[in-house]
């Protein structure tokens, strides 16, 4: 009794290990044996990168995940075993699609159909769905192997331009021109400051030339002010009177037919007042040159 007892426990200690050890692996693998599901089965072509633990999912929401992944050597075809949800209900009409992701890992979508629900143990049709990497050798593949010619003569026309020369000695002028705008900075720092410096005398100068002005402003006021006393009518009155009597004299100067005109124009009259005023000279001459012959003083 002590030897069978003995080895009872050694049998239920190694059975309870290698429960454990299975139920470990799978906890591993994602699958957790001791969650309750309702178990359905599909049958695919090819795996694809489709694991056991794979969700499976509806509208983006995980509703089960992939148990078991066994292949049917009678019907040449992957039998997939999928453990769902126990509140998971699948009617008829519905399929499984396999999706690609975008590192390569592959999951189920359950897309529901509206018939009655299906029992446990049915099989559930696949669909092809192009998943993200389809799209990519599809559609982006194409692109960019037209893309990839123009990228290499781009590639080809930047090395061509990096190694003209003429790009080296536009970049030395370029350096050129920045030193200059360099130094035309500093100095125009350097107009700055003196400017600042210079502001305030300039500034001076300013408001004495205002105060200047402010005098002469008082000056013009003062001799309007004056100009307003003086009796500018009367003055401006006689000024008149005298331009027209000036105008009165010229006028009879310009006619010969006044006295003044006569006088003026008269040839006969300006000729014999030439000959008196010689005579009269000749006379004085011969009255300093010969004073006994006009002047005789008698002495009593």
């Amino acid at each position: 009794m002590k030897f069978f007892t003995k080895n009872v426990k050694i049998a239920l200690t190694v059975l309870v290990g290698l429960v454990l050890l299975y139920w470990g692996i799978n906890y591993l693998k994602g699958v957790n044996l001791l969650t309750p599901a309702n178990h359905y089965y599909t049958e695919i072509e090819s795996t694809e990168g489709l694991l056991e633990a794979a969700p499976i999912t509806v509208n983006g929401f995980q509703v089960g995940q992939v148990r078991e992944i066994n292949y049917d050597y009678a019907k040449r075809k992957i039998t997939v075993m999928l453990a769902m949800d126990k509140e998971m209900k699948i009617p008829e009409g519905s399929t499984i699609s396999m999706v690609s992701g975008l590192l390569g890992g592959t999951s189920l979508v359950l897309n529901l159909g509206n018939g009655p629900d299906m029992k446990q143990g049915s099989f559930i049709p696949t669909t092809t769905v192009p998943g993200l990497m389809d799209h990519v050798t599809e559609n982006v593949l194409p692109a960019v192997n037209n893309v990839l010619p123009k990228v290499d003569s781009i590639l080809g026309n930047v090395n061509g331009l990096t190694s003209d020369p003429a790009l080296a000695a536009s970049l030395t002028r370029l350096d050129a021109i920045t030193r200059q705008l360099q130094a035309s900075a500093q100095q125009l720092t350097i107009l700055m400051n003196n400017l600042n410096k210079s502001v305030p005398g300039v500034m001076n100068n300013v408001n004495g030339i205002t105060n200047n002005l402010t005098g002469a402003s008082s000056n013009l006021t003062d001799l309007s002010a004056s100009l307003k006393q003086m009796p500018l009518d009367e003055t401006i009155d006689r000024l008149n009177t005298t331009l027209a009597n000036l105008q009165s004299l010229s006028e009879q100067l310009n006619d010969k037919n006044s006295s003044l005109g006569k006088v003026i124009n008269d040839r006969e009259l300006y000729d014999n007042a030439n000959h008196a005023i010689a005579s009269l000279d000749s006379l004085l001459i011969d009255i300093k040159a010969h004073p006994k012959r006009y002047i005789n003083v008698k002495v009593f």
